[in-house]
């Protein structure tokens, strides 16, 4: 009996924390977990930001290094931190390939108390979101990137919370972004994982 208590006291000790970051100056969350480049069915994103490519994007989980099977080809979710406000897909993730290509972000966000905040995404191309399971945001044409093109309201739950972003790339820059805002300002008081709970 003393033995297993010991045992289970070390292992809770020598267990890592999950590691956190906090979003940058603006709120813009700079740490995410990355699945790309998916190659697209023929050149159009508006036809295919409906495509799930995970057979369940809106809940996926994902932790790094974990490995997916998407058209006979293995991907691994890679954690990555970005140079800028944006993700840059196209040369983080795109020298292989980088056109007619898709991409999900997962970020998961720990909140200290439940509160009502805006989902503020741009995507060059095409665009999808969801906070905690649920639909949040979606865009379907092409476009440059900019700031907070695109505002959700949405509600953190207290504790973890899972934000999914699909970005899709016709051709060019495939970039996008994300904050959450309050009051015309960017949220500072949460933490980024890139693990669930």
């Amino acid at each position: 009996m003393k033995a297993s208590l010991i045992v289970a006291f070390l292992g809770a000790i020598l267990l890592p924390a999950p590691q956190t970051a906090s979003p940058d100056a603006e709120g813009f969350i700079r740490n995410w977990l990355i699945l790309a480049p998916i190659a697209i069915n023929g050149e159009s994103g508006a036809s295919e930001i409906d495509t799930d490519f995970l057979k369940g994007e809106a809940t996926i989980r994902p932790k790094a290094d974990d490995k997916v099977t998407i058209g006979g080809r293995e991907l691994t979710w890679k954690a990555h931190q970005t140079s800028d406000f944006f993700i840059d897909f196209l040369q983080a993730f795109g020298k292989e390939r980088g056109e007619y290509v898709a991409a999900y972000a997962v970020a998961y966000i720990i909140a200290d108390d439940e509160t009502k905040v805006t989902l503020a995404v741009s995507s060059n191309d095409q665009g999808k979101a969801w906070v905690n399971g649920k639909q949040v945001f979606k865009f379907a044409e092409t476009r440059t990137l900019e700031k907070d093109t695109d505002r959700s309201e949405v509600t953190l739950a207290k504790g973890q919370n899972v934000l999914v972003f699909k970005v899709i790339n016709e051709v060019n820059n495939w970039q996008g972004c994300a904050r959450f805002m309050k009051d015309g300002a960017g949220v500072k008081n949460i933490k980024i994982a890139l693990a669930p709970q």
